[in-house]
């Protein structure tokens, strides 16, 4: 894999100029800023180290995949560096912000089925490339599929993602339980476990019950966990935080999904095969999800400080 970005980006926070908040987590704050050298808005995501449950070296390789990241559909990296206890990840500025953010701000009973088709595509054609590349994602959610201005998608945050590939110590730490929970469940009563989870997420409090549900990771054939996950995000796209809806949704929908969450992951579908069935048929251009979505928005950080008053 090739670099992305031709561009150097500076390596010293003296050279960023922090904006508003438009995102947080745990233990990380995600900024709008200016590239002060090159006059460029980005999106700086800065990591409290003493708050990750992860080693420094671990969170670095993974930056590392993101900065080598080189698909239209997955968020790279310009630079990483570190500045006291902080890890400092500059990337792409995405105007309309997350899905679950969208959501959560306009579309509470979640989207229509052909903006869904579309989104989903999109996040497909990622898992395709990282599944041959032998990376899994590991937390495919509506808080990780990023869009910008223009309707373009792209998944986001491979904090928690791993390589098929790995041996020792990160093939060890691959097994472990990484990313949110439900989003990847096999078990019996998994859907119960996925709504309330669902539920969870839509507050910000999924990580309370992380150590209830244990380590599940074993159970997967590695790329197949992605297809758990990607079949609860339908879910939670067309449902808005819950799945439930006064709108039935299409069969080749709902055909879609419960091929996704398939007990046994071996008869899951692969992301390739998955991107061929026809639900996508649905699917639009990024110009109509910017029409749909998009258009009338506020600014990502006016949202995000509206959305935090009420939660």
């Amino acid at each position: 894999m090739e670099h992305v970005s031709e561009k150097k980006f500076p390596v010293d926070p003296k050279d960023y100029k922090l904006y508003e908040e438009i995102g947080d987590g745990v233990s990380a704050t995600v900024y709008r800023a200016l590239c002060i050298p090159y006059n460029e808005v980005v999106a700086i995501k800065i990591l409290d180290l003493e708050k990750c449950n992860n080693d420094l070296d671990g969170i670095r390789h993974e930056v590392k995949t993101m900065s080598l990241i080189n698909h239209p559909n997955l968020l790279n990296a310009h630079c990483s560096f570190t500045s006291d206890m902080s890890l400092w990840v500059v990337m792409p500025y995405f105007f309309g912000g997350s899905c679950l953010h969208i959501m959560k701000y306009a579309h509470l009973e979640g989207f229509e089925e052909p903006v869904i088709a579309t989104l989903l595509r999109e996040v497909l054609k990622a898992l395709v490339y990282l599944h041959g590349q032998g990376h899994i994602d590991r937390d495919v959610k509506a808080g990780n599929i990023l869009i910008d201005a223009n309707g373009a998608v792209k998944l986001a945050d491979f904090g928690v993602s791993a390589c098929m590939f790995d041996i020792g110590e990160r093939q060890r730490s691959r097994n472990s339980f990484v990313g949110t929970p439900c989003w990847f469940i096999t078990y019996p009563f998994s859907f119960l476990i996925a709504y309330l989870m669902l539920l969870l997420e839509w507050f910000d409090l999924y990580w309370y019950v992380e150590d209830i549900l244990g380590s599940f990771w074993d159970l997967f054939p590695p790329s197949r966990a992605d297809i758990w996950s990607f079949g609860i995000t339908a879910l939670e796209l067309a449902h808005g935080h819950a799945p439930f809806s006064k709108h039935p949704p299409m069969k080749s929908f709902k055909e879609m999904v419960a091929a996704c969450l398939v007990k046994d992951p071996k008869k899951r579908p692969s992301s390739e095969k998955l991107l061929k069935h026809n639900f996508f048929k649905n699917g639009r251009t990024n110009e109509y999800l910017a029409r749909t979505i998009l258009d009338g928005l506020a600014p990502l950080g006016e949202r995000f400080r509206e959305l935090k008053v009420i939660v």
